[in-house]
């Protein structure tokens, strides 16, 4: 794992060597093993090392054999030794041990269509004098992050927004649409950054740009395609995932450090841990987090797991004082990011550095075997609303939402009822509705945010997906969305904090494509998710593992609100920084404090998201520095 830098100045004016060399420095955490630049006349790259594999000769930018091409990558290609017999084959000669190499060779020999060819998470950067180009990709499911600005004459690319933000003239407007979309899902969808200058490389897709001049031109290169086989049998389905998921978390285990494994007690992080400890001829390294409130808490199923398979066991248990380190997680996300399962991702990420340099998660199960509760419900509520009789009561429930006051008993419940199907999911995962975002907005701010936070964005993405059923439609929903712009997110920003590299097997896209194939009725079943992963891991898991309804990975901010953090709520979000901003409703905020402080209605995720915008306006709203700042 690493990061990278890079700058094209079609002015033809020569790279500034300084500025790239500061934009990699700034991402020092992302790399501790090493750092380069190389700048060749208008363009230049920069790269920090995190030595995975190849430990003596991997080192980055790499080179060409003519000097012509080179790459800066960051990731892991998991199929390098597959690609290097082929390569090699070809005539190719390789000076090195590395996957960066494969790459470069492989874009050497197929240009950049070579992505197709690869495995494994990876964002890169190959600037090719030959051809006269850049390309920029990003992997399949975007594991891996890459952000750039450009304005008309200069690109500058980097893993995170800060490296782009050491160049004083990017600007750093905010973007009011971004805003509007934090609010609403509690972080930023690609294309956009909270900043306007600055946008993320979709993932699937790669960048390319002439040197000579012109526009960059983004494309995607892969999407996918759910085609249920409706003709294989429950018995050989179960074969089948058995046999991906052994491949996939053997090939992610790849390495030539340290490894271990995340381990929260849910069935997706038991099943990786389960396939580690049966591929390994040692005991694995595990790593779980706990809380003192016992709904929140999954330290016992984690340790079934860990005794199970022997595993060398770590554990930590998350205090409200473990908020302390929010202003530093702020200027690791350089965005708003509001998910407070990011606090014990951090601290996970933390305990499992001091023992390994690589982790495997569960992340991804949810999405690939519809394991969201949410899946259940938006099936339960498709089947009667938007079938037979049920759809006729649909316009009555809408009309009683519109008439309803906003905030009225009952009046939300009825207009997600009231709503079409996409509406309605779209309002199951969001936390804000347009008439409550012009409500806590000031009125200026609340003109100029457009309608980028809207149900339309779901219509659209199902438009693009062309699936079968409505659970294949939500899969693909948020595998667009919330995937990688939350759960992927939020595991590179803080395991990256550490220097810490997480890989996802359950990720792989060869898996992610088998089981696209599998029939929607094989993931959810019974209102339950995660059917066929449970038969086929049911001979090597504890049966309350299996059979235990999922718990996620969040914090108690309810309670804590209402008790240790009651104060520092109040503070943070009236005080006077706050509050000369300008960008929010007092009386609303306060509303907001009141209502969750009495009880009436849990505030607290919406809390939440207001506290992590100021806490990073406090850290970025100005000119950003090169290490956080401290609590205020």
């Amino acid at each position: 794992m690493c990061g990278i830098t890079g700058i094209v100045d079609l002015t033809g004016r020569p790279v500034d060597g300084a500025l790239l060399r500061s934009m990699t420095a700034v991402i020092a955490h992302r790399g501790p093993d090493g750092d380069d630049i190389v700048c060749r006349g208008n363009a230049g790259l920069g790269h920090r090392r995190l030595a995975i594999i190849d430990l003596v000769t991997g080192d980055q930018p790499m080179v060409s054999d003519d000097g012509l091409i080179r790459i800066t990558f960051n990731g892991e290609i998991y199929n390098f030794r597959e690609l290097r017999r082929d390569l090699e084959a070809r005539g190719a000669k390789f000076r090195t041990e590395s996957d960066t190499e494969v790459i470069l060779r492989a874009y050497e020999a197929h240009g950049p269509e070579c992505v197709q060819r690869l495995r494994g998470m990876f964002a890169f950067a190959i600037l090719d004098e030959r051809a006269r180009r850049l390309v920029l990709a990003r992997d399949r499911a975007g594991i891996k992050p890459l952000v750039y600005a450009w304005d008309g004459r200069r690109l500058l690319f980097a893993s995170e927004i800060k490296a782009i933000l050491e160049d004083p003239s990017v600007g750093r407007d905010l973007d009011l649409d971004a805003l509007g979309e934090y609010l609403t899902f509690h972080y930023v969808p690609a294309p956009r950054t909270i900043f306007t200058a600055i946008r993320k490389l979709p993932p699937a897709s790669t960048l390319v740009l002439s040197l000579d001049g012109g526009e960059p031109v983004v494309s995607r290169y892969w999407s996918l395609r759910f085609a249920p086989d409706v003709r294989v049998t429950e018995g050989e389905w179960i074969e089948r995932l058995r046999a991906e998921l052994t491949d996939a978390v053997r090939c992610h285990m790849i390495s030539d450090v340290p490894i271990g494994a995340f381990l929260s007690g849910g069935l997706d992080s038991s099943t990786v841990v389960a396939l580690m400890a049966q591929a390994s001829g040692a005991p694995v390294r595990t790593f779980s987090i706990g809380f003192d409130e016992t709904d929140f808490d999954e330290l016992r199923f984690a340790r079934q797991v860990a005794t199970r398979y022997g595993t060398d066991h770590y554990e930590l248990v998350v205090k409200p004082n473990a908020l302390e380190v929010l202003p530093k997680l702020a200027w690791h996300f350089d965005e708003p990011f509001a998910d407070s399962s990011a606090i014990p991702t951090y601290y996970v990420s933390k305990i499992t550095r001091e023992h390994v340099t690589v982790a495997l998660s569960g992340d991804g199960g949810d999405e690939n075997f519809a394991g969201y509760r949410r899946y259940a419900r938006a099936l339960a509520l498709h089947e009667r609303f938007d079938r037979g009789a049920g759809r006729l009561t649909r316009p009555l429930l809408r009309l009683a939402s519109q008439l309803l006051p906003v905030g009225a008993p009952g009046q939300a419940l009825a207009g997600m009822l009231g709503a079409g199907p996409l509406e309605r999911y779209f309002r199951l995962v969001t936390y804000q509705r347009r008439e409550t975002l012009r409500r806590l907005l000031s009125g200026d701010v609340a003109a100029r945010v457009g309608s980028a936070s809207s149900p339309a964005v779901f219509a659209r993405l199902a438009s693009e997906g062309d699936t079968p059923d409505y659970v294949s439609t939500l899969q693909h929903i948020d595998m667009a969305t919330y995937l990688p712009g939350d759960i992927l997110a939020k595991v590179d920003a803080m395991s990256m904090a550490v220097s810490l590299e997480s890989r996802v097997p359950l990720l792989d896209h060869r898996l992610m494509e088998f089981l696209a194939t599998v029939p929607s009725t094989f993931k959810l079943r019974n209102g339950r998710g995660k059917y066929l992963l449970q038969r086929a891991m049911a001979q090597d898991l504890p049966g309350e593992i299996l059979t235990r309804r999922k718990m996620g990975f969040g914090v108690p901010l309810g309670a804590w609100f209402r008790r240790e953090l009651r104060d520092m709520a109040r503070d943070v979000l009236l005080g006077a920084p706050a509050r000369e901003r300008g960008l929010f409703r007092p009386s609303e905020v306060e509303s907001l404090l009141a209502t969750h402080d009495s009880g009436r209605r849990d505030c607290s995720a919406r809390l939440w998201s207001l506290i992590c915008f100021e806490l990073w306006m406090r850290q970025w709203a100005d000119r950003g520095p090169a290490a956080p700042r401290g609590a205020s």
